[in-house]
């Protein structure tokens, strides 16, 4: 047998308790979003004590202020994130089952929805208390890769979203008949790329750094450079890991195994994951070159 390790015994659920017939629980998902969300909300928070951090020694916002945007951004997240994988990632299904576009809890987010259900918050934050833009952008870029840490940790606890077969030595073997289903030409019990660690060691801590470096080293007194590495920085790890990623299930099929939306040979072409991700990659590169260009 190949080497390879073993998935943890680790419940999906922190807690659970029962309250007249009901069971109620507080799962790892659940407690990964909240804590992303409280901890980015305090990191913009000490952003903007900081006003020698933004240009003009001026922070863009208050203290108090960001904790309005805190509201914006989690509704944001929440319906953004929904509403872009129903139609992003299964919208044949949903268009015959409407209702259960609105079963949060049966699980079903897309970061690329979420993203965009921010950036509509946050114009309108940004209209609303004449804050400007690329200055706000700049904070929520900051403070956002620990939340994507913190969810793609969450996904690897609830064994799902895992990669492809591999026979790597820090392949993990995955639990459930879809985990091991992985081909007759794969040993048993099968190995996959833990490609949630992945995501969260690139886009959550190393993206992470990358950007407490530059909003404390003077990269905040440039509007949008930090914003632009954001994107860049997404767009780069999230199609790199979407080589290692299997598909959603219903993009695969019997000639498309892969499960790529844009296809150039058989073998070759783009997932879902990548083709959403480049537009943020251009965007980021444009972004970031334009601030650096600025007296």
């Amino acid at each position: 047998m190949q080497a390879a390790i073993p998935f943890p015994d680790i419940s999906p659920e922190l807690f659970s308790f029962a309250i007249g017939g009901f069971e109620f629980a507080l799962r790892w998902y659940a407690l990964a979003y909240i804590a992303g969300l409280v901890i980015g909300w305090r990191l913009v928070v000490a952003l903007m004590r900081r006003p020698g951090l933004w240009p003009g020694d001026s922070a863009p916002m208050t203290p108090a202020q960001v904790e309005e945007l805190l509201t914006a951004v989690i509704l944001g997240v929440i319906l953004g994130g929904r509403i872009g994988y129903v139609l992003f990632y299964n919208p044949g299904y949903y268009l015959q089952h409407p209702v259960e576009a609105l079963y949060i809890w049966q699980g079903g987010m897309s970061f690329h929805g979420g993203f965009l259900g921010v950036v509509v918050a946050a114009l309108i934050f940004a209209r609303r208390y004449a804050v400007p833009r690329l200055q706000l952008a700049d904070a929520l870029a900051v403070a956002t890769p620990v939340g994507l840490l913190l969810g793609r940790t969450a996904n690897f606890v609830n064994a799902e979203l895992w990669g492809r077969p591999t026979d790597a030595p820090w392949g993990v073997i995955f639990p459930g008949t879809a985990a091991q289903d992985c081909g007759p030409d794969w040993a048993v019990p099968c190995a996959r790329h833990p490609s949630q660690l992945y995501e969260a060691g690139l886009e959550g801590l190393v993206l992470g750094v990358i950007l407490l470096a530059l909003a404390f080293g003077g990269g905040l007194r440039r509007p949008g450079l930090a914003t632009g590495v954001f994107l860049a920085g997404y767009g780069l790890a999230r199609g790199f890991v979407e080589f290692f990623r299997v598909a959603d299930a219903q993009f695969v099929a019997p000639g498309n195994p892969l499960g790529h939306v844009v296809r150039f040979t058989d073998t070759a072409g783009l997932s879902m994951g990548q083709l959403l991700s480049l537009p943020m990659l251009a965007v980021g590169l444009w972004l970031a070159m334009r601030a650096l260009r600025r007296a």
